[in-house]
């Protein structure tokens, strides 16, 4: 479900400080693609299979409609910086022929503009894609790939309803380094009823083994709605443990600490600086950028809104020349306060000291106290959390912004 917010005008216009405050920080693009072959059964994504869309939306003429919301954003926000960050995700984007999000892409180009080091990124299900597929994204301009393995063991495979065959993901891996791929993500996810900790631990090695230079690992959390609340609602299966869920992330951090990576945000580890996700740091970091797609959420200058859910209505919108904005809000100076330091504090360059309150401060001074922040950036300036703080790391902040 959206949130409710405040209309937004049918032009999309914003307010001029929104954009003055355009060029302070990087700008990126976030393209939505919602189709999905089957709907796994923990995702809660605004996603729809063939079936789902019903008539009026064809995915043939998507990236035209994609284009379309492009050249709108041009009208709003006028002269912006170029883009820093491209990233496609879902859903599947790669369930659509890589001709059409090199279409996508090129029109953010000829828009607005793409620094020469840009990154851009699309999500892939490992069944999507094979070498050819890769080749065509590659020569578009796509440089990162992040491929959704979750998990090596085919039972836990088949718990989260994934389609994929175990080791199609690590092939993946093989055919972007092929292809010419300079950074590989693989998605993980611990913690599925039926998940043992050897399953965890070859889940890990398979990951490490594949050669990626980036994975990240997420708790798997259990959606209202979704199909696997349903089965845990009905007693199919257990609720996921905290007590295990802490376990498996220690095994993932020192698994992946061993093998080189170095993590840099709370459930993101890269082997290199290079290798982090530009994309991501931009919205951990308090970047603007466009979101283009049904159900897709933009922020700039202070104000954010979010798309239309379903894919006719968005079509709809566009077709007739207005925004596709559901709704959105501005955000006022204590929430982004707020908003900063819960970013912040997942990072590993940590969160300055100087922008918390004074009883932010006390809680940071007993947060190193408690072991749960680095005493030596303490002393430069900032709460960086250790290890066993990362576990805690929704309560530290809740300790921080009190």
């Amino acid at each position: 479900m959206l949130p409710a917010g405040e209309p937004l005008p049918p032009d999309g216009s914003l307010p001029a400080d929104a954009l003055r405050g355009l060029t302070e920080q990087p700008f990126g693009f976030y393209v939505h693609v919602p189709y999905c072959a089957t709907r796994c059964g923990y995702c809660d994504f605004n996603t729809y299979t063939a079936e789902e869309l019903g008539p009026g939306v064809r995915r043939e003429t998507y990236a035209q409609t994609v284009i379309d919301e492009v050249r709108f954003a041009t009208k709003v926000l006028g002269p912006a910086p170029p883009v820093q960050s491209v990233f496609f995700g879902g859903g599947t984007p790669t369930l659509l022929p890589s001709a059409d999000l090199a279409l996508m892409l090129h029109a953010i180009d000829d828009e607005f503009g793409l620094v020469p080091d840009v990154e851009v990124t699309t999500e892939a299900n490992p069944e999507s894609v094979d070498q050819r597929y890769l080749e065509g994204l590659r020569a578009a301009g796509f440089n990162r790939i992040s491929l959704g393995m979750q998990s090596a063991a085919p039972h836990v495979l088949r718990t989260l309803d994934r389609q994929h065959t175990p080791g199609r993901a690590q092939q993946s891996v093989s055919w972007a380094r092929s292809a010419g791929f300079d950074h590989i993500n693989l998605d993980l996810i611990y913690g599925t009823p039926g998940e043992s900790d050897d399953d965890w631990r070859r889940s890990l090695e398979a990951a490490i083994a594949a050669g990626p230079d980036h994975v990240s690992a997420y708790s798997l959390i259990v959606e209202e709605g979704t199909r696997l609340a349903a089965r845990i609602g009905r007693g199919e299966l257990p609720m996921p443990d905290d007590d295990v869920l802490a376990d498996r992330y220690l095994m993932a951090d020192e698994a992946l600490a061993a093998a080189g990576f170095g993590w840099y945000e709370v459930s993101n580890w890269a082997r290199s600086e290079a290798g982090r996700c530009r994309h991501n740091l931009l919205y951990w970091t308090g970047g603007h950028w466009w979101g283009a797609g049904p159900g897709a959420h933009s922020h700039v200058g202070g104000v954010r809104w979010w798309n239309v859910k379903h894919p006719a209505a968005y079509t709809a919108r566009l077709a007739a020349g207005v925004s596709p904005a559901h709704a959105g809000e501005v955000i006022v100076e204590a929430d982004r306060q707020v908003e900063r330091v819960m970013l912040g504090v997942r990072l590993a360059s940590g969160h300055p000291l100087g922008d918390l309150s004074e009883a932010g401060r006390a809680a940071a001074e007993r947060a190193v106290a408690d072991g749960l922040a680095e005493s030596a950036a303490y002393e430069e300036g900032r709460l960086v959390l250790t290890r066993r703080g990362r576990l805690l790391a929704d309560a530290v902040v809740r300790s921080l912004i009190a």
